[in-house]
């Protein structure tokens, strides 16, 4: 079991900053790959970014240049920094950690949070 714990977000004006945090917990070795997911009114969940163990990471094409993901390997947790917002990110935020455990594939989701961006 993995347990995320997720923290940021909020209403924010075109153009400014928010930064989202991820802590995981419970069975932490069994995570190959955490990742930020969203999903705005009437659309289907999109993947934002992720990022593996070994630091790799992927983009939406829609955030590249704009957001960052980014782990601290030590507190477990993951970061999404998200700069130069735009009103078409506004979505609830969802993290996920991909986990693999004796062939088994499971993802865990942590609790949405709301990001809005508006003036």
């Amino acid at each position: 079991q993995v347990q995320l714990a997720v923290s940021g977000g909020g209403l924010v004006q075109p153009g400014g900053s928010l930064r989202l945090s991820c802590a995981a917990s419970g069975s932490i070795g069994s995570i190959y790959r955490m990742g930020w997911y969203r999903q705005a009114p009437g659309k289907q969940r999109e993947l934002v970014a992720t990022i593996t163990v070994r630091g790799s990471t992927n983009y939406a094409d829609s955030v590249k240049g704009r957001f960052t993901i980014a782990r601290d390997n030590a507190q477990n947790t993951v970061y999404l920094q998200m700069n130069t917002l735009r009103p078409e990110d506004t979505a609830v935020y969802y993290c996920n950690a991909a986990t693999l455990v004796v062939n088994l594939f499971y993802d865990y989701w942590g609790q949405g949070t709301q990001v809005t961006v508006s003036s």
